[in-house]
């Protein structure tokens, strides 16, 4: 009995996926900051009942790979709609620090709804690449500096065909919209416009994952460059290494010591004067040496004499 009133008093799948729609259109269509807090509290609500939404889909088991598209009621349609409507939600998520990650699940989801898409051939369509930010596409993509003329033309063709598209969609749902609101309208025209609903965000999920991909790589190489410059701060903080001489044997470990003992330490003109101060070079050396040797003979010869001198006085007397 109390589970029973229990399953009464949880929303049921149509309430979940209206209200979360309601405040999709509510933020997109918001003048408030995207960071303010009325804004991310719809986002937080948002994502909490798309997440409900979810798991009841899959409790369900509504949509099968069993059947085709035909085979999925009119008003089951729009269920489809819910991982877009998840990825919608979770790019609006302002933690810069979370950033990558974010972007990384609203992709997953983005692609889980085109791939579905593609499954039931809602519209034709070519999925994006599941590892756009692998090793091996980050190598192709750096090879490829300069894309060719062909491709970036095809791109662009592309893009004008999905923007031609997108308005011929928007402007039948804006007719449809009020007969299926309030329940006027038949069941070829609410399958009509629930599936113009998908191919609405058939062309959205393209353009968000093409977004995301250049986010995330704009992402990624700033995180890589701050790891650089990191690296090189931390090597500019050490301290310079000293000197330092390799040697093949303790002889010449001893001539040619840390430090660099026996190395000049001046140059030729600094040691000349040096020493031309101190009256020591050679040619004074040599000056000096000659003057004093001189006069030592000098001295010597004087005392002979006055020694002879004396001895032929007392011979005398």
């Amino acid at each position: 009995m109390a589970a029973a009133e229990n399953e009464l008093l949880l929303p049921r799948l149509p309430e979940l996926f209206e209200t979360s729609k309601q405040l999709l259109d509510e933020v997109e269509l918001a003048t408030e900051p995207t960071g303010s807090r009325i804004i991310q509290d719809k986002v937080v609500k948002g994502l909490d009942l798309l997440k409900k939404a979810a798991e009841m889909l899959s409790q369900l088991d509504l949509f099968s790979r069993n059947e085709d598209l035909e085979e999925i009621a009119s008003t089951d349609l729009k269920y489809l709609m819910v991982p877009a409507f998840q990825g919608a939600f979770a790019l609006k998520q302002v933690n810069l620090s979370k950033r990558l990650e974010h972007l990384q699940w609203a992709r997953e989801r983005f692609l889980n709804y085109l791939t579905q898409c593609q499954y039931y051939h809602v519209a034709e369509f070519e999925l994006p690449k599941t590892k756009t930010n692998s090793a091996e596409n980050n190598t192709a993509n750096s090879s490829m500096a300069y894309p060719s003329l062909v491709a970036m033309a095809s791109q662009r063709q592309a893009k004008i065909e999905r923007y031609k598209q997108k308005k011929e969609v928007e402007h039948r749902l804006s007719a449809l919209k009020s007969a299926v609101e309030n329940g006027q309208a038949d069941d070829e025209r609410v399958r009509e416009y629930y599936l113009l609903h998908l191919r609405r965000w058939i062309g959205i999920s393209l353009e968000e994952i093409e977004s995301i991909d250049q986010e995330i790589m704009i992402l990624r190489e700033k995180d890589s460059s701050k790891e650089a410059s990191t690296s090189h701060s931390s090597r500019q903080d050490k301290p310079p290494m000293k000197p330092f001489v390799l040697t093949r044997n303790m002889a010449q470990a001893k001539v040619f010591g840390a430090g660099y003992p026996s190395l000049a330490s001046m140059t030729v003109n600094d040691w000349y004067n040096q020493h031309r101060k101190l009256g020591a070079l050679p040619d004074q050396g040599i000056a000096k040496t000659a003057s004093g040797a001189a006069l030592k003979k000098k001295n010597t010869d004087e005392m002979r004499n006055s020694h002879s001198h004396k001895e032929t006085k007392e011979k005398e007397g």
